[in-house]
């Protein structure tokens, strides 16, 4: 149970909330700031004032251009949760296939995106090539924290449960999906910001 109070949750809620609106708002006066005063040219860094008015008078035109970002995004990330959540469980399942694959995949993110983006508009469409380049950078922060959450339950917790009238695969399953949600947060969150496994 619980030991904080009402007011203390409520607190900390409205602080999570609250902290990254006011890191964001002191970002854009920093942003412009720094354009105003060093006299930088637009073409070189536009202030956000000028991003606002260019994006108010182009909609029509960067409207459906983010729609179509916005679709292969969320496209990337169904696809990077599919396979990633679905060979996590592999892994976890057999050491082996995990011994024998992670380390490619670990490759796969550490490969600059900028070196595997020409090779798959050579060899794919430019919309699948998009998706894929999608893919991955999404696929690998969902396999590598499932993988891990996957990977954390105590086992004594497992004979536990399994001593208790449960059967083992259910206990086993509970206790997988129970101690990978925490790190399955921290997946989605780096999964939608790329820069930050680049």
């Amino acid at each position: 149970m619980n030991g904080a109070s009402p007011d203390a949750d409520h607190r900390e809620r409205t602080l999570r909330a609250l902290l990254p609106c006011a890191v964001l708002a002191l970002g854009v006066v920093a942003w412009d700031l720094v354009v105003r005063l060093n006299d930088i040219p637009p073409y070189v860094l536009p202030g956000p004032l000028l991003v606002a008015r260019t994006l108010e008078a182009d909609w029509s035109v960067l409207g459906s251009s983010l729609l179509v970002t916005l679709v292969t995004t969320f496209e990337g990330l169904a696809l990077a949760v599919v396979g990633g959540v679905g060979l996590a469980v592999l892994f976890n399942q057999s050491r082996v296939l995990e011994y024998a694959l992670y380390p490619y995949a670990v490759i796969l993110q550490v490969t600059p995106i900028v070196a595997i983006a020409p090779l798959l508009l050579i060899y794919l469409p430019q919309p699948a090539a998009v998706l894929a380049c999608a893919w991955i950078v999404a696929f690998f922060p969902v396999l590598a924290n499932t993988t891990l959450g996957l990977n954390s339950v105590d086992h004594n917790l497992i004979n536990l449960l399994t001593c208790s009238s449960s059967t083992e695969p259910r206990a086993g399953r509970l206790l997988n999906i129970s101690s990978c949600r925490r790190h399955c947060r921290i997946c989605w969150a780096a999964s939608a910001s790329p820069a930050a496994w680049r």
